[in-house]
Order: C-alpha cells, then sequence, then structure tokens
C-alpha cells in the first residue's frame, strides 16, 4: 500500500528561529541541505526512508510564503501529544485548537508556528 503523502515542505520567513522552533517542539532533528546556487535554506525533518515513512522539509526561499490558509499538514505528535503541544507558546507559536479527541484516531491540535504557518499535530494519546 501506498502512503497518500510522499513529502511535504513547510514554507518559513527565518530559517534558523523555525529550525529552533520545530527541533524543540517536536523532539527531533533537523539536518540542513541548503541549496546555495538557488539561495534556499532548506533543513528536513528526521524520517524512516528504509520504510517508506513520509518526510518533509522546512524551506526558506524566494516564492515560499508561510500562510494559515491551504492544506493542513499533521506532524506527529509523539506518544502524547500532550508533550509537543505544552512546547508550542512557550517558543513562540500560538496554539489554535487545543488538544482534541477524535475517538479511536486519537488526538489532534493546531498552532500557528513561529513563522505564520498553521499547522497541526496528531498522537493516539
Amino acid at each position: 500500500m501506498k502512503n497518500a503523502v510522499n513529502w511535504f515542505e513547510i514554507p518559513v520567513k527565518d530559517y534558523n528561529r523555525a529550525k529552533q522552533f520545530y527541533t524543540t517542539v517536536m523532539d527531533s532533528k533537523i539536518t540542513d541541505h541548503h541549496m546555495p546556487e538557488q539561495n534556499i535554506k532548506y533543513g528536513m525533518f528526521a524520517y524512516d526512508d528504509d520504510n517508506n515513512g513520509v518526510g518533509g522539509a522546512i524551506i526558506e526561499g524566494e516564492g515560499q510564503t508561510p500562510t494559515t490558509h491551504g492544506a493542513t499538514i499533521y506532524l506527529n505528535g509523539g506518544e502524547n501529544l500532550n508533550i509537543a503541544l505544552a512546547k508550542v507558546e512557550a517558543n513562540g507559536g500560538k496554539v489554535m485548537m487545543p488538544k482534541t479527541d477524535i475517538g479511536t484516531f486519537g488526538f489532534i491540535a493546531q498552532f500557528i508556528d513561529t513563522e505564520g504557518n498553521r499547522v497541526a499535530l496528531h498522537s493516539i494519546m
């Protein structure tokens, strides 16, 4: 079975600020893969490439505009969504939808990141 999503990119205005925010909130490493010839700063979230894991990145460059409109990206909130969600506002983001029970599918929450993107979290607990 194929994943519906292969890759995502979150546009950012300030790469270093966004990298700090996401590494702290997600408790995960972001690896730099900048493209200086195109004047692009690029950082990849950790993902399991060996098992067809969905991966993604933050990207700063011309035409990359953060937004609260459009598709919603749900990041893995870990085993307990409260842990990641508690770090959002402490690190410059704003919780827009608190932890919400979605029945047998677990829990979701939405926030605005330091760059102005609406992003969501999902976890089983």
